[in-house]
């Protein structure tokens, strides 16, 4: 049985500090987690696969050597990245093979799952003013957006994610922790830490809150704005076919917005950290395991140039 003591950690009695933490997953019986081992597995190979295909894809086809396609392959190699840093260890912990995680690996995976969300946020916000420029300046678009600015956005982007997670990251570092020792997750969170912590975790809490506002609010703003300018100039073309044209090349970036800020402003963006831990832990599986599965099925099905590039691709085999 993978049921965990609570009580295994002697750490409060003694008065030193935890150094590794027991993850629990998902408890229940060996068929349901078994069960959850496959789908995980499936998902992250699937994962894989369709996000390296579309920057395969990319970088085959020169008609998609544009701005828009080299923003979508930064979003697809974080995908990749992401999951990576989720799913291995999640299944290592339903297994049981592998439950324990030091405090230093913890605190790692902390800060690179959330510079890697912080730097998603910033690359949507970046491919919506790209979108912006497509379809509000269309004759200017090609001089706006060029192959230095687009490089920039992304480094920035890049630069930006793992900024703004660092101090985070510091912060959690610094906290004590006493025992109990079992986080009822499958992977390390800012929740899960505070929640076990023995020292004071206010100053985490509100670097938390900042992070959130900086990173999650402030690039939703500007995707926000792009929309409402993208909305209005489709809405004053004349022709249907025009509208159907101009709102196509931005449905399938519409459709990855909604679908990860829906489920990242509910998880980081609070004046508490302290929630409902096993509704993270589901909005978590949302999050890390679902989207970088739903991404580059969305724009291969929701975008005719990817799918004219796949049927030439498939063509030449």
């Amino acid at each position: 049985s993978l049921q965990v003591d609570l009580n295994t950690s002697k750490d409060m009695a003694n008065g030193t500090s935890v150094k590794e933490f027991i993850l629990l997953g998902f408890p229940g019986t060996w068929h349901s987690r078994a069960s959850l081992v496959v789908v995980f597995a499936l998902t992250y190979f699937l994962t894989v696969i369709g996000n390296a295909s579309i920057i395969v894809l990319v970088w085959m086809s020169s008609n998609l050597h544009t701005p828009m396609y080299f923003f979508l392959c930064n979003l697809s190699f974080l995908e990749i990245w992401y999951t990576t840093g989720v799913i291995p260890k999640a299944i290592g912990v339903m297994l049981g093979t592998s439950q324990t995680i030091s405090f230093s690996v913890c605190i790692f995976q902390l800060f690179f799952l959330l510079s890697l969300g912080s730097t998603e946020c910033f690359l949507l916000s970046v491919m919506a003013y790209d979108r912006y420029l497509a379809i509000c300046h269309p004759l200017r678009y090609s001089s706006l957006m060029n192959s230095v600015l687009s490089t920039r956005l992304a480094l920035s982007s890049w630069l930006g994610g793992f900024l703004a997670v660092s101090l985070l990251a510091f912060l959690t570092s610094r906290l004590t922790f006493c025992g109990p020792d079992v986080i009822n997750h499958f992977l390390c969170d800012i929740d899960s830490c505070l929640a076990l912590s023995c020292s004071d975790t206010w100053p985490v809490e509100l670097a938390t809150f900042l992070v959130s506002i900086i990173v999650v609010v402030a690039s939703c703003v500007v995707t926000l704005v792009s929309y409402m300018y993208i909305i209005s100039s489709i809405l004053r073309i004349q022709s249907f076919h025009g509208r159907k044209k101009a709102f196509s090349t931005c449905s399938a970036h519409l459709s990855v917005v909604t679908i990860w800020y829906g489920s990242t402003v509910f998880l980081y963006v609070k004046l508490s950290a302290r929630n409902s831990l096993d509704l993270n832990k589901l909005i978590n599986i949302f999050n890390t395991v679902v989207t970088p599965l739903l991404n580059p099925f969305i724009y291969t099905l929701r975008n005719k140039e990817v799918k004219q590039a796949l049927g030439r691709a498939f063509q030449k085999k």
